[in-house]
């Protein structure tokens, strides 16, 4: 169901009762009172989840002391959570490339993606690093994996004896061990499998903004086995639906996430084992979240 905030009032207070998402006490109803400021986007998707809720609900949308929930969810630490979405897959990330052995990553990225490449090359300087350009990125691939000076090789033994016919697949350098990809979808999706051609013993990263254009899981056969720090139960949730964006369901888990938590505080319900949508995390009073995600390896078989 879409709800249109153009036929809402801004300015909203209403109890309902309807479906349960969250289980209620036996003795009480659970109540929630919310008044966060962000955009239409967003209200329209809290408003889509609260509707279907078992709860006793106050929501204004025009308080003068309003909860700020940014617009940019992935970039944003929500209310209780120590990081943002991206922040903490990026933790996952440099622990797994960078803190536990050094000098073998490369990390490619776009334009788009300079100024976290620069700070990576602040904090890892010995690694190397390649900005993707769009007009000469084969190229440019070409040459950082060394694949320039195979061909080159196999062209001199070649020229040694013409009536030879010698079988030769191009070889990548065996100093890069892993590479790190900061790309959106449409760079992505192009340069993974030009990498991959090239460099099957290496293994690929990169954090779900990779995909988050894409229209369906069965897309993400571009990146098959680049190892990504996201929840499989959110993947497969999401396989389920007609999405146009996968980006947009991530954003639809953690608003669900986030009144989830708000929900346990207000109605401390701690001692309940209620799971959220964008992770596997505990929740303990007194004490900000952070996102339990494992590196999954992205596969579409099962999906």
């Amino acid at each position: 169901m879409k709800f249109s905030l153009t036929l809402i009032l801004f300015s909203l207070i209403f109890f309902i009762t309807s479906c349960a998402t969250v289980p209620a006490e036996k003795n009480y109803q659970l109540k929630l009172s919310l008044n966060p400021s962000t955009s239409i986007q967003n209200k329209e998707i809290i408003l889509e989840i609260l509707l279907k809720s078992n709860l006793q609900l106050s929501l204004s949308f025009e308080d003068g002391n309003s909860y700020f929930l940014q617009d940019d969810l992935f970039n944003s630490n929500l209310r209780y959570f120590c990081n943002s979405f991206l922040d903490d897959q990026r933790d996952i990330l440099e622990l797994a490339l960078f803190k536990r052995s050094s000098n073998n990553t490369l990390i490619v990225y776009t334009e788009e993606f300079e100024e976290s490449a620069s700070i990576l090359k602040k904090k890892y300087p010995n690694e190397l690093y390649l900005k993707i350009n769009k007009d000469t990125y084969e190229k440019d691939i070409i040459e950082i994996l060394n694949i320039d000076l195979s061909i080159e090789l196999f062209s001199e033994i070649k020229n040694l004896d013409k009536n030879i016919e010698v079988m030769h697949s191009p070889r990548s350098r065996k100093d890069i061990l892993k590479i790190y990809f900061i790309s959106n979808y449409d760079i992505g999706k192009t340069i993974v499998p030009l990498f991959r051609s090239y460099s099957s013993d290496m293994d690929f990263y990169a954090t779900s903004v990779i995909f988050h254009d894409a229209n369906s899981i069965k897309k993400l056969i571009d990146f098959e086995n680049t190892y990504i720090p996201f929840s499989e139960n959110l993947i497969k949730n999401i396989s389920e639906k007609d999405v146009t964006f996968i980006k947009e369901e991530i954003q639809k888990s953690l608003i669900s996430d986030f009144l989830t938590v708000e929900n346990i505080y207000q109605n401390n319900l701690f001692s309940q084992n209620i799971d959220l949508v964008s992770s596997n995390s505990k929740i303990r009073k007194n004490n900000c979240i952070k996102r339990d995600l494992k590196l999954w390896g992205v596969s579409t078989v099962s999906y």
